[in-house]
């Protein structure tokens, strides 16, 4: 009953609201047509993630270059051409996160993904470091042992007739990204933890886009009461227990007590990369921050939540991708083994990180999967100023969605856009620069992007000097959920075969 009432009170709000405000100039904008308060609400809330995902792809194809969405009395433009994306987001005017996020704010707070102006500058000179080229040859050993003990896993799948690589993937990039970012090694204890840890990150995301589809859930008052709030508050507190046992095993670790920070900061690179005994994390810079003042405890778990999250679901997607589309294209596999043969020879031994640099024709496969198959599939800006696109202008206080699912098929920036062609990235691009941004671009791009690029490389070569991959799960067999992160609704399978 009380939720009724709160239903009745928030339709007054809605009546009220869309007479005092005028849409003149967005209404101008081409778009699917809307029903008078609600909007396009209506045709959204009783569709599943699956029916979701395509109703964009099928807007997207009616108009050319973007098209208007209204929730309410809220404006939505969404963009997936690349002279507009660039408009909107190389820049630092339009730097502003979309309302979308509120709804992880809850988790996420204010870390690097979610937070503007100068707490977000000063998060990213906090961080920027952990990136560094020494730091990152130095995560290079740890990879290379995951990459390994992956490997070391497909034995057990040698004599299967297919093999679930979802899961595997996941697994693989939570423990590195738990090494090299956080500094810990996930035990018995946290290792099992971390299995809820990842199913919950997944549940959440339906929870966001359940509420997204329903403006009604958009007051927090209302959300909050509703099974599906409740079950987000629940898997919120699972992941936050999860990261706060990452963050207590390192800041109780000795290594981290032992580490050296110069008058500047700076770590003593060299002797922790000599003597192996040092190794740098992401943590280790934060918690550093800490001792001097410039973050608290909780600066320092958001940021943790956002690398714990960015960090293994994003690589993880393009990882399934990869592993998929390499098995559906024989040729493309060879000229990878090749390539692995004349960097390696008949040695068995590791990839270090200046190999990886010699894995051209790999990167590009990598490059090609994330153009298909971009982890995340679109951002959002909230235009709290005038922004002057192409043909339109766009009036203050509205909601721009990059479509970059779409923007990545664009026929007229790729030829045969839905063929997978890694020889597209041997040459000189003839695309728009903002036709392809995979790690977003601009000055919120992913900071993380080298770091996932090596440890792709890392996995993906290992495998494929051991074994041949063969097709199960085809490209055509893919059926797309939303999500924040590019997910399916059945795991990828791919068969091993011992080379």
């Amino acid at each position: 009953m009380e939720l009724f009432l709160w239903l009745i009170v928030i339709l007054f709000c809605l009546i009220f609201l869309a007479r005092l405000v005028k849409h003149e100039q967005f209404d101008k904008l081409p778009g699917p047509p809307g029903l008078y308060i609600f909007g396009n609400a209506l045709d959204f809330f009783l569709m599943d993630t699956v029916r979701l995902f395509y109703h964009f792809r099928t807007l997207g194809s009616r108009y050319n270059k973007l098209f208007k969405l209204k929730m309410g009395p809220m404006k939505i433009l969404i963009l997936y051409n690349p002279e507009d994306v660039e408009t909107l987001i190389s820049g630092t005017k339009y730097n502003q996160k979309g309302f979308v996020y509120s709804f992880i704010r809850p988790w996420l707070k204010e870390g690097l993904l979610l937070s503007d102006g100068s707490k977000w500058q000063q998060r990213r000179k906090i961080l920027t470091p952990a990136f560094h080229f020494n730091i990152l040859r130095n995560f290079n050993y740890i990879l290379q042992e995951n990459s390994w003990k992956f490997v070391e896993r497909l034995r057990h799948e040698e004599n299967e007739s297919k093999t679930e690589v979802s899961s595997m993937i996941t697994d693989f990039t939570l423990n590195s990204i738990c090494e090299t970012s956080m500094g810990t090694q996930l035990d018995a204890e946290t290792s099992e933890f971390g299995k809820t840890y990842k199913d919950a990150i997944h549940k959440l995301g339906q929870c966001v886009v359940y509420r997204g589809q329903r403006c009604w859930m958009y007051f927090e008052i209302v959300f909050n009461r509703t099974r599906v709030g409740r079950k987000f508050n629940e898997l919120l507190n699972l992941l936050t227990s999860f990261r706060r046992k990452v963050v207590d095993k390192r800041r109780n670790d000795k290594e981290f007590k032992n580490l050296v920070f110069d008058k500047d900061d700076n770590v003593q690179y060299e002797d922790s990369l000599e003597s192996g005994k040092k190794r740098l994390a992401m943590l280790d810079l934060l918690l550093h921050a800490e001792e001097n003042g410039t973050i608290d405890a909780d600066g320092i778990g958001e940021e943790v939540d956002t690398f714990m999250f960015e960090g293994h679901d994003t690589t993880s997607s393009a990882l399934q991708f990869a592993f998929m589309l390499i098995a559906n294209n024989e040729e493309c596999q060879e000229k990878i083994f090749e390539e692995c043969e004349k960097i390696f020879g008949s040695s068995d031994r590791a990839a270090d990180i200046n190999d990886l640099s010699e894995m051209k024709y790999l990167g590009c496969c990598i490059k090609e999967t994330m153009r298909l198959y971009p982890p995340v599939p679109f951002i959002v800006r909230r235009i709290l100023q005038p922004l002057q696109l192409k043909d339109y202008l766009i009036p203050t206080e509205t909601e721009c969605a990059v479509l970059i699912y779409d923007l990545h098929r664009r026929s007229d920036q790729f030829p045969e856009p839905l063929e997978f062609r890694p020889e597209r990235f041997l040459a000189e691009p003839t695309w728009h620069p903002y036709a392809y941004i995979p790690f977003s671009a601009g000055p919120r791009n992913c900071i993380g992007q080298k770091f996932a690029m090596m440890e792709m490389k890392l996995v993906l070569s290992s495998v494929i000097r051991k074994y041949r991959m063969l097709p199960v799960t085809r490209p055509q067999d893919l059926v797309f959920v939303t999500d924040f992160i590019l997910r399916t609704t059945a795991p990828i399978y791919v068969k091993f075969q011992k080379r």
